[in-house]
C-alpha cells in the first residue's frame, strides 16, 4: 500500500489526479475501522492531515465556508452560534477523542447513511465544494449522496469544504441510539426554521439509503404556521399539528431492519424526534425578542 502525504492543497489535488484510486484519510474515524476489520484494502492512502488549507473556515458572500478538515470539536467551539444544528449533532459524535480527530468533511466522504453531520447539513441547505486539478464545483448536499457509502465525487476529486448559510432561525438535532453516548444512530432528525422566509427544512439520518428530507412534513407545517399566523404571533404549535408533523416525518423514512433497530421502530422513533425537535425549536423562536437578530 502506498502512503501519500501532501503538505499543501495543490499537492493533494495533484496526488489525487495521479492516484485516483487513493483513499483519502483525515481523522480516520471511518477509514481505520474499515481497514482494521479488513473490509477493504486500498492501493494507496492519501493522508490529508498535513494540508493546512483544509483546517480553515471563514465567511464568503454571506455564507460560511468550512474546510473539510475542521474537526467536530472546532465546530462545537467555534461555530455553534452560526450553525447550532450542526454543533448539536457534533456533540453526539463518539467520545471527545473522536471529536478531536473526526471531521465533517470525512463524514461527508464516508457517505454513511448514519452520518451525524448529514441531517443538519441537509436541513440547512448546505453545499459540498468538490475540487480537482481541473477546478471546483459546488454540489447541494441533497444531491451529494448516491446510496449507502456512495457519493457523486469523481475519482480525481477531493472534498475541499462545505458551504452553508448562518442559521437564520432556530435549529435542532436529535438522535436515538442503543445507549446515550458513543453510539451509531438508530435514526436521527434535524430541523431548521427560517422565520424570514417562513420555511421549515428537515433532515433524516440512518433511516434510508441516503439522508432524506421530510418534504410533506415541511409543507404541512409551513401551511399550519401560515394559516394560523404563528410566525407573527409566536403562539405555541398545537398538539394536533405536532403529532401530524411527526407522523409525516416518520412516513418520509425508507428504513430497513438491521442490528440497530427495526424499520417499524425507526418510523416510530422519527415521529417522536420530529415532534420533540419542533417543540424545542419553536419554544426558542417564541422566546426570542422580535426586534433581536433572530
Amino acid at each position: 500500500m502506498d502512503f501519500l502525504q501532501p503538505r499543501s492543497w495543490d499537492e493533494a489535488l495533484a496526488a489525487k489526479a495521479e492516484h485516483p484510486e487513493a483513499q483519502p484519510i483525515a481523522g480516520g474515524t471511518d477509514v481505520m475501522v474499515e481497514l482494521n476489520f479488513d473490509r477493504g484494502r486500498p492501493e494507496a492512502i492519501l493522508d490529508l492531515t498535513r494540508v493546512p488549507e483544509l483546517a480553515e473556515w471563514g465567511r464568503d458572500n454571506g455564507w460560511l465556508r468550512v474546510g473539510a478538515g475542521v474537526t467536530y470539536t472546532r465546530v462545537i467551539a467555534e461555530l455553534a452560534g452560526d450553525l447550532p444544528g450542526l454543533a448539536i449533532a457534533s456533540r453526539t459524535v463518539g467520545s471527545p477523542q473522536i471529536r478531536n480527530r473526526g471531521t465533517v468533511g470525512g463524514n461527508l466522504g464516508s457517505a454513511s447513511p448514519a452520518g451525524d453531520a448529514h441531517p443538519p447539513l441537509l436541513a440547512a441547505g448546505a453545499e459540498v465544494e468538490a475540487a480537482s486539478v481541473g477546478g471546483t464545483r459546488r454540489i447541494p448536499v441533497a444531491e451529494f449522496f448516491a446510496g449507502p457509502k456512495r457519493h457523486v465525487l469523481r475519482p480525481d476529486e477531493l472534498i475541499a469544504a462545505f458551504h452553508v448559510p448562518p442559521a437564520p432561525g432556530p435549529q435542532q438535532f436529535a438522535k436515538v441510539g442503543t445507549r446515550n453516548a458513543m453510539v451509531i444512530a438508530v435514526c436521527s432528525f434535524a430541523l431548521a426554521l427560517d422565520p424570514g422566509r417562513r420555511t421549515v427544512r428537515t433532515g433524516i439520518g440512518s433511516a434510508g439509503p441516503t439522508p432524506l428530507a421530510a418534504g410533506e412534513a415541511e409543507r404541512f407545517l409551513e401551511g399550519v404556521l401560515a394559516d394560523e399566523g404563528a410566525w407573527e404571533s409566536r403562539a405555541p404549535v398545537g398538539d394536533a399539528a405536532l403529532r401530524r408533523f411527526g407522523e409525516l416525518a416518520g412516513r418520509a423514512a425508507q428504513p430497513i431492519d438491521d442490528v440497530r433497530g427495526t424499520a417499524a421502530y425507526r418510523v416510530h422513533a422519527l415521529a417522536v424526534l420530529a415532534r420533540r425537535t419542533l417543540a424545542w425549536a419553536w419554544e426558542e423562536y417564541a422566546s426570542q425578542d422580535p426586534g433581536g437578530p433572530r
